[in-house]
């Protein structure tokens, strides 16, 4: 059996332990510490725009204190992409409120503006205005953010920015992460850069960035002895974990430009076959950091399904997966309200997640590639 190519495998930069042992040797290795201070700092000089950054446990735990701040409460209602991981609607049912759930665009496979906006007309006539809207930039491609953006002012509704997938991508040269209210960023193993787990809020000010450290750190009231005023969370990113940060950011430019090679690689190699679109963007304005290359496969056109594909690849011990699972389609959420009409369904019918790690070899882009002449020659 040859060696597993996965699908995003973590991919060091060299200066991750140097941080590590320096915290080990200051004995910093509780929560907290320089390296969580030179973290934030680091990302905030990347994202650029004055922003303020928070670092958590988690991308889940950034978007859950994000719905805090915006109010939303018990039987509030959050519109949400549906096209998206299962991380980006939970921490609505944290609140007690609950999903709307959008479809996507063909363009870029985000948010649908005109449904986001039958979305919103259609809860208000029914008596609930939604609280907060969450867009995603799926797989890096940034959402299509002037439509959505002029919405969610138009209604008076907080945007939540679910940039998870999104470090480094950018829209009309601005950082995805710095348009909404707050972004969500996730350092998850299998992202573009990696802090093991972890992740973090993006604020636009000083104070709310201490409102979210405040909650994230059991919302201690300051006093002598332990009080508590607030309900609080153990949220926040540890020292160690934002040392193995620091050394990836160092190399994050490298790893945006690697993943971006991927995508070009995918696109000569179905150039080609007809029936087979590599998502793309769709002109200057959209910038991705193609954290994960994805296509969609028309069976009608080209013979062969996606699954015809993945399974091809799981013979020779590639990984590849399905497209998100869209929520509007889960068990979990089968009784939440729905908006658009079945372009996030096709694209999971139809969509394959592709080998797309910044370590790839060239051997690796090759049994990738005979394998796809294997599947389409046929």
């Amino acid at each position: 059996m040859q060696n597993k190519i996965w699908l995003s495998s973590p991919h060091m930069g060299g200066n991750e332990l140097q941080y590590i042992h320096e915290a080990f040797d200051a004995n910093w290795v509780a929560p907290l510490g320089p390296n969580v201070d030179g973290f934030e700092k680091d990302l905030e000089n990347f994202l650029h725009d004055e922003v303020k950054v928070a670092a958590l446990s988690a991308g889940t735990a950034a978007l859950h204190l994000a719905l805090i701040e915006c109010g939303v409460g018990y039987g509030d209602e959050v519109i949400c992409q549906s096209m998206t991981f299962s991380a980006s609607a939970n921490p609505i049912a944290y609140q007690g409120a609950k999903p709307v759930f959008v479809d996507s665009e063909k363009d870029t496979w985000n948010m649908c503006p005109v449904a986001l906006e039958e979305a919103i007309e259609d809860r208000i006539s029914k008596g609930s205005k939604p609280k907060a809207i969450i867009v995603v930039h799926l797989y890096g491609m940034p959402a299509k953010m002037d439509e959505i953006i002029a919405i969610a002012k138009k209604y008076d509704i907080p945007l939540i920015e679910d940039a998870a997938e999104a470090l480094g991508s950018e829209y009309k040269g601005k950082a995805c992460g710095t348009f909404g209210r707050f972004g969500v960023l996730s350092f998850n193993g299998n992202k573009i850069i990696t802090t093991s787990g972890g992740g973090a809020l993006v604020c636009h000010s000083e104070s709310d960035k201490q409102k979210i450290v405040f909650l994230s750190t059991q919302a201690r009231d300051n006093a002598p002895h332990y009080q508590h005023s607030h309900i609080g969370y153990n949220y926040r990113m540890s020292n160690i974990s934002a040392g193995i940060g620091r050394g990836q950011m160092e190399v994050l430019k490298d790893r945006v430009n690697a993943r971006r090679k991927m995508h070009d690689f995918y696109v000569d190699a179905f150039q080609n076959i007809d029936g087979v679109e590599v998502l793309s963007e769709i002109n200057s304005d959209y910038y991705s950091n193609h954290w994960l290359s994805a296509i969609t496969v028309d069976e009608r056109i080209t013979g062969k399904s996606r699954e015809d594909l993945r399974l091809a690849f799981l013979e020779d011990n590639i990984e590849s997966r399905p497209l998100w699972k869209p929520m509007h389609m889960q068990p979990v959420f089968a009784d939440a309200p729905y908006y658009g009409k079945e372009v996030a369904e096709t694209l999971f019918e139809r969509g394959l997640c592709l080998p797309s790690g910044s370590n790839l070899e060239e051997e690796d882009k090759q049994r990738i590639q005979n394998v796809i002449k294997k599947v389409f020659s046929k």
